[in-house]
């Protein structure tokens, strides 16, 4: 938090974006944003490089020409990107923290164990008669369910590839991620060299890291030897045994510096630079990994970012800086990749335990964007949109002129937004009533100037009929 506190004092006043429009490496981006998808799936921070990491070792190894390692280093990089599409089923079905559930299952193989698994996380938090009702209904589902919740994660994770600009061997290697050598994975079964190579090369990193980071070397090999021939290819499962017979192979998924090691290695050196158009596509992909979190947040960011922009453009904003007031909108709550369904559902109010650790979400929106040189600026004053004028808000407590113009508007679209749609604790709010809000608080938590921009684009496109 000292570094974001610092980051974002630096950065609080700023009403233009001087730095954001210059060409930026698609690979340290991307690099930054895995940080989100570690934290939706429960998985220590870097999970995501590290098995990228690994993957392209396994990739040198059997010979893997350019094109195929580059798409290999953005499929393993990007293998999460469905992960947040199931949370709110997979919190359902078994009445438990869904990310908790997601790092603890990564360990699980095996028939027997998986019910054990089941068995005991189902429920974790019920009553023990409740507990026994739903793993009931969880066997009775059976692999019907596991299926439904892989698929869904799977092949949503291929169509923002896609929606990325990445090509469909990207698409098809995340969407395969879960398929395994004997074809008893899923969502479809793919057995042997049916498998896309991306996939089981992923897949193999993925469990590698897991046990690295969990149990040491010496266990992560025990757990390749174990699966080689079920889960994994035995070609890929012997590659890997040579490359780890290099002492470097492991020291490097301990250094600090590995991240800059990845973003060094030929795939991501190979990769072009963005533009700004490119730049805008990988906003929207993420937004959309964000908004699929809970159904009571879909289009939640794309609509933060809508409103932002038309506020912007009401008050005289140039093109460029609402260019980047949108990225930002769209990237404002990725922190919140890291905060349980259970708590993002609950349906009444949330205890102190539970508060903080929404809250927390802020500060790792910050954290995760002020990797991004591109985003050096912007970072700051997405992570400061629940900052109150009057210096109640958080993450920092920032008041007055600490908080600059552009998070201002960010905060009122934001504020709106949650107000006029559904939440678990009570339905939409009447846009009128939503407004009447917002005007109560301007001047402790909102700007005036922001609110009274929202109500004349309501009125200028007809949603607000009401005089201002």
């Amino acid at each position: 938090m000292d570094g974001l506190s610092q980051t974002l004092g630096a950065f609080a006043v700023a009403t233009a974006p001087p730095s954001e429009f210059r060409r930026a490496p698609l690979s340290e981006m991307l690099s930054a944003l895995s940080f989100a998808l570690d934290l939706t799936e429960g998985q220590p921070a870097g999970h995501c490089m590290r098995a990228c990491w690994i993957a392209l070792a396994v990739g040198r190894q059997i010979g893997l020409p350019r094109t195929a390692m580059w798409e290999l280093y953005y499929t393993t990089l990007l293998k999460d990107l469905g992960c947040s599409s199931n949370a709110s089923r997979l919190s359902h079905l078994y009445m438990t923290d869904d990310i908790a559930f997601k790092r603890d299952y990564k360990k699980v193989a095996g028939f027997p164990g998986t019910v054990s698994f089941i068995l005991s996380h189902t429920g974790d938090r019920a009553p023990l008669t409740q507990r026994v009702g739903q793993f009931a209904r969880v066997v009775r589902g059976g692999r019907a369910a596991a299926r439904e919740l892989i698929e869904t994660r799977c092949m949503r994770g291929g169509a923002i590839a896609r929606r990325m600009r990445f090509s469909d061997a990207v698409g098809k290697g995340i969407e395969s991620l879960d398929e395994h050598w004997n074809g008893r994975g899923l969502p479809h079964g793919l057995s042997g060299l049916a498998i896309p190579l991306y996939a089981r090369v992923a897949l193999l990193a993925q469990v590698v890291d897991i046990f690295h980071i969990s149990a040491g070397p010496r266990a992560a090999l025990a757990e390749v030897r174990r699966r080689s021939g079920s889960w994994f290819d035995p070609a890929l499962a012997r590659a890997l045994e040579a490359v780890a017979g290099d002492p470097g192979f492991w020291s490097a998924l301990d250094a600090p510096d590995l991240e800059q090691r990845l973003l060094n290695q030929a795939p991501a050196l190979h990769c072009a630079v963005m533009d700004d158009a490119f730049l805008d596509d990988i906003a929207v992909g993420f937004a959309s990994v964000i908004d699929a979190k809970s159904p009571f947040t879909a289009g939640h960011s794309e609509r933060v970012a809508l409103l932002s922009d038309a506020i912007a453009q009401q008050l005289g904003c140039d093109p460029k800086q609402r260019r980047w007031l949108r990225r930002m909108a769209l990237l404002h709550d990725i922190g919140k990749l890291g905060v349980s369904n259970i708590i993002l559902e609950k349906p009444g109010p949330l205890d102190a335990a539970e508060r903080a650790t929404m809250e927390r979400h802020a500060a790792h929106t910050g954290e995760i964007l002020s990797r991004i040189s591109a985003f050096a600026t912007l970072a700051p004053l997405a992570a400061a949109h629940h900052e109150r004028l009057d210096g109640k808000g958080y993450p920092l407590g920032l008041k007055g002129d600490e908080i600059a113009f552009e998070t201002r508007i960010l905060t009122v679209a934001d504020i709106f937004d949650a107000l006029s749609a559904d939440r678990p604790y009570r339905k939409a709010m009447p846009l009128d009533r939503a407004l009447d809000i917002l005007r109560n608080d301007i001047g402790t938590s909102v700007d005036g100037r922001c609110v009274r921009a929202l109500e004349a684009v309501l009125q200028a496109d007809g949603t607000l009929t009401a005089p201002l």
